[in-house]
């Protein structure tokens, strides 16, 4: 029997990822926090509830995919929540990027309630989520991951349970340091290359077709050469994630010397304004300390 499954959480993430699954055959209710995201994905056969709580009480499988630990706290734990009305035997799936630690404390209210959960962040951006190819890591019990592994495949290209309850948003903290130190040292060579004469096209094509190659000259290319930063990952978020992996660096005792200057980087976008753009917009902070526009 094909199991119901309940989304939360329809941002520039979570809209594809859910159509996916409506696409895939999955009976689907979701909520999102402005109903006229919910009420489109209506026009595709989806249930749109009332809030978490209704979701729950209608899905076998909850998916949530929001923006940080605070939200996800609330629509689980607050009022009219995931918790009061979930069933036994349920499954979440948190697919959002938050604090290991916050993960770790649901997962146990969860199973209070009598079912599970699963940290199960993403990498991939925008397009990852609309043409399924994302990278998922998944944390917690071997079980509840295969029990969700179907609806993983629909959405994701690589599925990995990574380890128990956390693990997830460990490995996806790691993820976070490499995504963003390699948008700035991309960054760093562009403006170097462009300073100097060289085409900036010309240098993505060169790195890319050496040691320097990486998914980020690939996918963020054209919102590099255009300067058009519309948001596939927004750079705000990615300084929410790089202070959860400072956090973790912290609690663990591990040094993270580059991620430390590229968070700042990152702060320095939101104050100038700059918060709501792609990541790959770091480029203008680069840009910016030159003096010097790429191009």
């Amino acid at each position: 029997m094909v199991e119901k499954v309940g989304f939360i959480g329809l941002g520039i993430m979570g809209k594809p990822m859910a159509k996916n699954l409506i696409s895939a055959g999955y009976e689907l209710t979701v909520y999102n926090r402005s109903p006229e995201k919910a009420d489109e994905l209506a026009g595709d056969g989806a249930t749109v509830a009332e809030s978490p709580k209704d979701v729950a009480a209608q899905s076998d499988i909850i998916v949530t995919m929001l923006p940080d630990s605070p939200q996800v706290y609330e629509v689980v734990a607050g009022e009219n929540g995931i918790l009061e009305g979930i069933s036994d035997g349920a499954l979440v799936v948190d697919m959002s990027t938050i604090s290991p630690v916050v993960t770790e404390e649901l997962a146990v209210a969860v199973k209070e309630k009598g079912a599970s959960m699963l940290d199960a962040p993403v990498s991939g951006g925008d397009v990852g989520a609309i043409e399924g190819t994302l990278s998922i890591m998944v944390g917690g019990d071997e079980g509840d991951f295969e029990r969700a592994k179907p609806l993983f495949e629909v959405m994701g290209k690589t599925v990995t349970h990574v380890g128990p309850t956390g693990a997830g948003q460990v490995t996806k903290a790691a993820n976070q340091i490499v995504v963003a130190l390699t948008i700035e040292a991309v960054s760093e060579a562009l403006v170097l290359g462009s300073k100097g004469g060289v085409a900036p096209e010309k240098i993505l094509d060169v790195l890319g077709g050496g040691l320097a190659g990486n998914k980020v000259m690939e996918v963020k290319r054209e919102k590099f050469l255009s300067h058009t930063f519309d948001p596939g990952f927004r750079s705000e978020l990615h300084h929410k994630d790089l202070g959860i992996a400072l956090t973790a660096g912290r609690e663990y005792g591990v040094a993270l010397p580059v991620t430390a200057i590229v968070d700042q980087m990152l702060l320095a976008m939101r104050k100038k304004g700059w918060g709501g753009e792609d990541h790959s917009a770091l480029l203008r902070i680069i840009e910016d300390l030159s003096q010097h526009e790429i191009g």
